[in-house]
């Protein structure tokens, strides 16, 4: 696949890896985003969640 996707959070280009799979994490080199990608075809980005300190419940 080796395509590049804008950043949902800066519009700059992200490489997508020709091996990449969905929910696979990336960062924006342009903003330091963490992005999750949420589909393959067509490739798209979405800002990843933030981890939630569970406090061990």
């Amino acid at each position: 696949m080796s395509a590049t996707v804008p950043c949902p959070a800066c519009d700059a280009a992200v490489p997508i890896p020709a091996d990449a799979v969905v929910a696979e994490l990336l960062r924006c080199r342009e903003c330091n985003t963490e992005l999750e990608i949420a589909t393959l075809d067509p490739p798209t980005l979405a800002e990843a969640p933030t981890e939630e300190e569970d406090w061990g419940q």
